[in-house]
């Protein structure tokens, strides 16, 4: 989106189309002094004389001649209201394309089971929904501890390298107070 005072926004596309149509200057001469292609001053005193408003107009098709018929749509959606199928098994009871049968799924947002109302019931079975819901939040609460391996001071052979970690490695170790024995 442009700003207010840009170059041709609605209020500058008058002030481009004023002087073709209502001051009879060359369209050449407005598209000079607005530093724009002839082409935009032509097309812009034509809506102004037609009068048409100045704004972007949608480039959405007026028409869509390869629309799916209303009543093929509705038994779509009909279907898979009853049945709970996907497009594929649609596009076959309905004689259309699955990717047909995708599309008015999505334009009805039924595409997606988060866009229907799971608030009450699972729609893959009918059955409803339980939550456990507590009465005090954070109460249960869950430390997943893990042992890590043993490691010694100053860390392992990969960190201080290894000449460094063979001395590490000769060295006892402790484990609550009782020299833990050293497997080779």
């Amino acid at each position: 989106m442009s700003h207010a005072n840009a170059a041709l926004t609605p209020r500058h596309r008058l002030k481009v189309a004023r002087p073709v149509v209502d001051e009879k200057y060359p369209i050449a001469e407005v598209a000079a002094r607005f530093q724009c292609p002839w082409t935009t001053v032509k097309r812009r005193a034509e809506r102004y004389r037609a009068g048409q408003p100045m704004q972007d107009r949608s480039s959405r098709p007026h028409t869509s001649p390869n629309k799916t018929p209303l009543p093929v749509a509705k038994w779509v959606v009909s279907l898979w209201l009853r049945k709970r199928i996907g497009p594929l098994q649609l596009a076959a009871l309905c004689g259309i394309a699955p990717s047909t049968a995708h599309q008015i799924l999505k334009r009805c947002r039924l595409n997606r089971l988060s866009y229907t109302d799971r608030a009450y019931t699972d729609r893959a079975t009918g059955e409803p929904v339980r939550r456990y819901e507590h009465d005090h939040p954070g109460d249960l609460l869950h430390v997943d501890v893990t042992k890590f391996g043993d490691i010694p001071d100053g860390g392992g052979w990969r960190f201080v390298g290894r000449s460094r970690g063979r001395t590490h490695r000769a060295a006892p170790r402790y484990f609550d107070g009782v020299v833990k024995p050293r497997v080779l």
